[in-house]
């Protein structure tokens, strides 16, 4: 199966997840994500802005900022195709949402990248081997590619996102651990 192909068929399988369930699952890949030291450890986090389908993220955020955490998102440039990480103080006031419902700060302060401290990253799917197949922007393996980034890297999905395998390609970056609903996995970047 090729990217397309499995992308269309992820699409289906989130949208097919009841409201209810969607939100309960969310609860517990956002209770898994705060329990792992990654996330303990990082006083800056790079989280991402749900879209209506996604994890939500938005229990990760607030309590980052309970622990007295930065809390930094992407801020999408499509002209250059890039993304520009930055910090939010509010899930409620700041943002434009795009026609996909992607919400994208409009204002935040740039966070130089080697301060960040974790990148979680969604996908439409991971593999056991943290290849994530993304919505075929590169933006993420842009992100990734980045040599001052040093924070871990970690996927964060349902668990009916896992899949067998994931097709890579030269530039496809991978993530170093997985938190999904039902488990946290860890993976040896170096290995392919």
């Amino acid at each position: 199966m090729d990217k397309e192909q499995l992308r269309l068929r992820l699409r289906k399988c989130l949208l097919a997840i009841p409201a209810e369930q969607r939100s309960e699952k969310s609860r517990k890949a956002c209770r898994n994500l705060v329990s792992t030291q990654q996330f303990q450890s990082a006083s800056a986090v790079m989280m991402y802005l749900s879209l209506p389908h996604e994890v939500d993220t938005s229990e990760v955020i607030l309590y980052a900022w309970q622990l007295g955490k930065i809390v930094v998102v992407p801020k999408v440039s499509w002209q250059q195709r890039h993304m520009i990480p930055v910090q939010i103080n509010s899930l409620e006031t700041g943002f434009s949402t795009e026609v996909s419902g992607l919400r994208n700060p409009i204002t935040g302060v740039p966070m130089p990248i080697e301060e960040i401290d974790l990148v979680v990253a969604p996908a439409l799917g991971f593999d056991k081997k943290g290849n994530r197949l993304g919505r075929g922007g590169a933006y993420y393996d842009r992100f990734f590619a980045n040599e001052q980034l040093k924070a871990p890297r970690c996927g964060f999905a349902f668990a009916e996102q896992v899949i067998d395998s994931v097709p890579v390609m030269e530039r496809d970056e991978r993530v170093d651990l997985l938190v999904t609903d039902e488990e946290i996995i860890y993976f040896n970047r170096n290995s392919r």
